[in-house]
């Protein structure tokens, strides 16, 4: 006959220290869970017979220890900070922008308590939650008016449901992409309730194709930047100023998916520390409106580098017929969204956003400043135990489906560790407490610190200790 004696009550255990401070952190429901559910493995494992359980001692530092398992699983976040050391700046699986600390600060101020998001405070009654931050947009973009939704193609999917559903929608085939997670662009145009009409070749279309698919039943010439690949070769595209003319020649509207928001910095007297790269590839949102589109919607975690949103922009008639849509409610952001956005493009307003928002400052860093920080790193490391380190020179990548093509020379940090294979190695890294994502390049791991916040280069050496 089992002997389950050793195994103290729940009511006993619960007066224990270590068992009190579980209590303090999980709450008392949680915790004596936590507790039976560790004293019936133990229970099991004396049925079973399988081991030598011991003395009360430590059957109760088993039971402890494994409530305490239990807990630390059945709490931990899904959602944690980890340290970017792929190079890739616009990471979209690693939550794409960091936030600049302007917006950081603002997000916390406004989460705390309440705010004016649907009150005005000058009249003393409800106000436009649409209303935020479109006096920065309307700045910096150029445009008569602008409006927030939660991401890019839900600004194309309301764009087109307002202003196209039921009536058709011209596009050339070139354009009818697949972005991130196989959402297709078509997809989206549909589900809008518009009807597409594809004009031109996959390679080629020209201004007249738009033009001839042009009929009573049009509502909109949409036009969608390729931001996340490149065409070469035999092609052919019409310029923005080219389709904007046929829009008003045809009385149609002309909308553009610009995919990636790219705000110039120079645009509001920004310093700047090099040629943007960026620039060559991406136009400015502030350049397309000032071709004379009607529309123009973007991403605001991507070039930006602020939260996600959704972004539009354009004439403040057809901004109107946006906001009206009943769709508007259902796609909106809130507080803590509006909060960093407005702070983000403030940094734009103010011309410091090159040096205050992580995506600008990462792209303008230059190959001097990350090759000082690697050889920092690679002798702190190098100096501990089995660890070997070498200075490398790399390519970073500015991600999340923007500028493709566009390569930013970097110094890699290759680090290899005795008795460890590069996937051991990159998998310990993943482990560690902050979790350090890194590359593995020429049969080693590599780290690119251009995407490595400067502050943590310190903590980023003591994690690497710790393998």
């Amino acid at each position: 006959m089992p002997d389950f004696s050793v195994i103290p009550s729940i009511d006993e255990l619960l007066r224990r220290p270590v068992v009190r401070a579980l209590e303090t952190r999980y709450g008392s429901a949680a915790t004596v869970a936590a507790l039976r559910g560790a004293a019936a493995d133990v229970r099991r494992a004396i049925t079973a017979g399988h081991e030598v359980v011991g003395d009360l001692t430590a059957v109760v530092s088993r039971i402890e220890g494994a409530a305490t398992a239990r807990l630390e699983e059945m709490f931990r976040p899904s959602l944690e900070p980890v340290i970017n050391a792929t190079g890739v700046i616009i990471h979209t699986n690693l939550g794409r922008a960091p936030l600049a600390a302007a917006a950081i600060a603002r997000v916390a101020d406004v989460a705390a308590g309440y705010s004016t998001l649907e009150y005005d405070v000058g009249l003393g009654a409800r106000g436009r939650r649409d209303a935020h931050a479109e006096p920065l947009l309307c700045r910096l973009s150029g445009a008569e008016a602008g409006v927030v939704v939660n991401n890019n193609a839900a600004a194309t999917l309301l764009t087109l449901a307002a202003l196209a559903a039921g009536r058709e929608v011209v596009v050339s085939r070139g354009e009818l992409v697949e972005i991130g997670g196989g959402f297709r662009v078509p997809d989206v145009m549909r589900a809008s309730g518009a009807e597409l009409r594809e004009v031109g070749t996959t390679n080629k279309t020209r201004a007249s194709d738009y033009a001839a698919a042009v009929t009573q039943r049009t509502a909109l010439i949409l036009r969608v930047h390729p931001s996340n690949f490149r065409m070469e070769g035999f092609t052919d595209r019409p310029t923005l100023h080219e389709l904007v003319a046929v829009g008003k020649r045809l009385n149609v509207p002309v909308a553009e998916d610009l995919g990636s928001g790219f705000l110039d910095p120079q645009r509001e007297g920004g310093a700047t520390t090099q040629p943007d790269p960026v620039s060559r590839v991406e136009p400015s949102v502030a350049s397309t409106v000032a071709a004379g589109v009607d529309v123009c919607c973007f991403s605001g975690d991507k070039l930006l580098g602020g939260p996600q949103a959704g972004i539009i922009v354009g004439r403040a008639s057809l901004l109107e017929l946006i906001r009206r849509h009943p769709l508007m409610r259902a796609l909106r952001v809130d507080k803590m969204t509006y909060a960093a956005l407005e702070a983000t493009l403030a940094e734009y307003a103010s011309g410091r956003a090159e040096s205050t928002v992580p995506v600008r400052r990462m792209l303008a860093m230059s190959t001097d400043e990350i090759r000082e920080r690697a050889d920092r790193l690679a002798v702190a490391l190098g100096r501990k135990p089995d660890w070997h380190v070498e200075v490398v020179r790399g390519v970073s990548a500015v991600g999340g489906g923007s500028a493709p093509g566009v390569d930013l020379p970097t110094w890699l940090v290759a680090i290899t560790k005795t008795a460890l294979s590069p996937d051991a190695l990159i998998e310990r890294l993943r482990g560690l407490p902050r979790p350090v994502i890194a590359r593995i390049h020429d049969d080693r791991v590599t780290l690119d610190l251009r995407t490595v916040a400067i502050d943590q280069d310190a903590a980023l050496v003591t994690l690497l200790g710790t393998i």
